[in-house]
């Protein structure tokens, strides 16, 4: 009888690692402050564009905050948040011989450091893919109504956080240049069961996947 239970018991693995790791993963934020600023800027710019008529009558003044937040929340996700939040990070560079080029870097999981928390993903893609699509609706509502001086505001808007979004789809699916099998790949992913790497390195340390296009 003993004999029997020693068996039973035998091939019974517990691997608390993982199920520590998945509790991390799914309860806290790590990076609260760059969480905050993700947002900040790019819901403040919406905010400040909807109620500019509240807080001023100067277009210029009205103009010049808005692109400001709008500059601030290209350069913090490009550069910070992204590679804080999720662990990725895009930029373009021109060579010598005149050629763009796009580089993206991914970190890996490691078995000494924790992945990316899901909280802090769905915050980082759900703010990533909603306020271009805000800045779409006001582009038409603008055309329509005909107030056109807020026009290249609006495709500022656009562009500046249409190039993140679109840097980020390209680094996450491992910078594959057909924009059409990028898309419907990352479309077919669910934004809440992101699979982020783990730490982000700089290139020239170990662990550090990039990819060049």
């Amino acid at each position: 009888m003993k004999q029997a239970l020693v068996d039973d018991t035998e091939d019974v693995s517990l691997d608390f690692g993982n199920e520590e790791e998945l509790a991390f993963r799914k309860a806290k934020i790590r990076h609260p402050l760059a969480a905050f600023f993700h947002l900040f800027f790019r819901v403040s710019a919406i905010v400040t564009y909807v109620c500019c008529d509240w807080f001023s009558r100067s277009f210029v003044g009205c103009f010049v905050t808005v692109l400001l937040l709008l500059s601030f929340d290209f350069w913090s996700v490009k550069n910070v948040t992204g590679r804080l939040m999720v662990g990725l990070r895009w930029w373009n560079q021109i060579d010598e011989d005149g050629k763009s080029h796009w580089i993206f870097e991914a970190r890996k999981v490691s078995a000494n450091h924790f992945a990316a928390t899901e909280a802090e993903a769905r915050i980082f893609w759900l703010g990533l893919i909603i306020c271009p699509m805000i800045w779409i609706v006001f582009f038409f509502s603008t055309l329509f109504s005909l107030k056109l001086k807020w026009l290249a505001l609006v495709i500022a808007g656009i562009s500046l956080q249409a190039a993140n979004l679109y840097g980020y789809i390209l680094c996450k699916m491992g910078g594959e240049s057909d924009i059409s099998k990028v898309t419907a790949r990352f479309l077919s992913q669910t934004v809440f069961q992101t699979a982020c790497p783990s730490d982000f390195q700089k290139p020239h340390l170990e662990g550090l996947e990039i990819h060049k296009c």
